[in-house]
């Protein structure tokens, strides 16, 4: 089974940035398409950005679209989200997920893989 591991969250001010790195043991994460979700209580889980197994091709939500940008390492076996200008409406436990599909979109359905989450909390 594919254990994926998050990290980087924490507390950050309003306009601060933030690195998440999402990594798994024992598995080629450059077999999958990736993405990064993130939920806050009282609301659905959201869709933040997605990245095609060769890293080709991206997905950003509307409201973090030239604020964070996705990557990912093959070679290191990582997934990275690059969070700037951050905002109190960012705040949520951001999960890594992993698809079988090699190219993904935003949709919670087409992943097979979860982590755990990590807490971002933006806040002054």
């Amino acid at each position: 089974q594919l254990q994926l591991v998050e990290s980087g969250g924490g507390l950050v001010q309003p306009g601060g940035s933030l690195r998440l790195s999402c990594g798994a043991d024992h598995f080629t994460l450059g077999y999958y398409g990736m993405a990064w979700f993130r939920q806050t209580p009282g609301k659905e889980r959201e869709g933040v950005s997605s990245i095609s197994a060769s890293g080709g091709r991206t997905t950003y939500a509307d409201s973090v679209k030239g604020r964070f940008t996705i990557s990912r390492d093959n070679a290191k076996n990582m997934l990275y989200l690059q969070m700037i200008s951050l905002k109190p409406e960012d705040t949520g436990v951001y999960y890594c997920a992993a698809s079988r599909l090699s190219t993904v979109g935003l949709l919670g359905t087409e992943y097979d893989f979860w982590g755990l989450g990590t807490q971002v909390t933006v806040s002054s």
